[in-house]
């Protein structure tokens, strides 16, 4: 099957092509799809894309104009399609439903323990031969509550891996995981959880239903200094609001891997140009925000699981078959399966 894949950077490149390249015709950009750049899949089959893609139904229109007719996507999320747009149009979507939940949670306990114990400010102080201690002082993660938003794969992963760190840990999730509840994670509500917890970690997608879950309403109940740790989707958290928090005292601190305007941001280097985002540039502003840059996924395991899923979709396509990971006619999107 001829396939196009877009938004193919140097680190993915040699997973994708060595799983797909032997048993489909490929070829591989680092363009991002849009409106502008839809040609470059003229007479393919299939097109990949990732987060960054446009897959709007602008988009999805001209695609199905110049015969496109399947979508791999390269991500678990799927916010980024109008999934119902591509079934009008009768282009099948599917996705990576798992690749390697540890490489997200992995990020996810690194990025509290670089925030909590400042490894980052020590690390700079070290390189000017400064040695003293004052303002590195963080707390024992043992003992405390953590709650955890979204407790499917990645969130479970997280999970026990906090348990290993002797904490208490609730979760909300509209689905009840029973490997959670064997694991001895209690399910309360969002305003409980916001209430006790003194980490927050959100693993759910983002839908209709988790747009700014976490805005003003839900910051005004948040346990004073709470750290927040976003490695989901940066729309699930109102960043304007969640800066009023952080300035006002109300948040301790927040580790973000995700950011909700990071379309046309993240996965660039800007390095040459002057940011005109004033909300990115507030938000990494403040010394009690560490932020990466969407990497929560990137690993070996990671990538080799995307690649192969990817090859997956496309093989059952070819066959004319349905792919077990298509997504039809979605409204919104089960927070336990992410």
């Amino acid at each position: 099957m001829k396939t196009f894949a877009y938004s193919v950077r140097e680190y993915e490149r040699p997973f994708l092509v060595e799983a797909v390249a032997p048993r489909h015709k490929l070829e591989v950009s680092k363009a991002r799809l849009n409106v502008d750049t839809v040609h470059l899949a003229k007479n393919c089959d299939a097109i990949s894309v990732f987060t960054s893609d446009d897959c709007s139904g602008v988009v999805l229109e001209k695609l199905h104009e110049i015969g496109v007719r399947f979508i791999a996507l390269r991500s678990v999320g799927y916010d980024h399609v109008d999934i119902n747009k591509a079934s009008e149009l009768g282009i099948s979507v599917a996705n990576v439903p798992e690749y390697s939940p540890y490489s997200v949670a992995e990020h996810a306990v690194a990025m509290l323990m670089s925030f909590n114990r400042k490894f980052i400010l020590a690390q700079s102080r070290i390189r000017d031969h400064d040695f003293h201690l004052d303002g590195l002082t963080g707390f024992d993660v043992h003992g405390k509550t953590v709650g955890i938003i979204g407790t499917g794969k990645i969130g479970m992963a997280f999970a026990r891996i906090l348990n290993g760190f002797g904490t208490t840990i609730l979760a909300y999730d509209p689905v009840v995981n029973p490997d959670a509840i064997l694991l001895g994670v209690r399910y309360v509500s969002l305003e409980e959880l916001l209430q006790k917890s003194d980490i927050v970690s959100v693993h759910c997608p983002l839908n209709e239903q988790t747009k700014y879950l976490l805005s003003n309403p839900q910051f005004a109940w948040i346990k004073k200094g709470c750290i927040l740790i976003n490695t989901s989707r940066g729309g699930i958290v109102k960043t304007v609001d969640l800066i009023e928090a952080i300035e006002n005292g109300r948040l301790g601190g927040a580790c973000l891997d995700v950011y909700e305007n990071e379309k046309g941001l993240f996965f660039e280097d800007h390095s040459n140009t002057i940011l005109e985002d004033k909300l990115y540039l507030r938000l990494s502003a403040l010394d009690n925000v560490l932020i990466t840059g969407h990497q929560a996924f990137l690993t070996c395991e990671a990538l080799k699981g995307i690649a192969e899923t990817t090859v997956l979709n496309l093989d059952y396509w070819q066959r004319e078959a349905v792919s077990p990971n298509e997504l039809t006619n979605i409204s919104h999107i089960e927070i336990y399966l992410y």
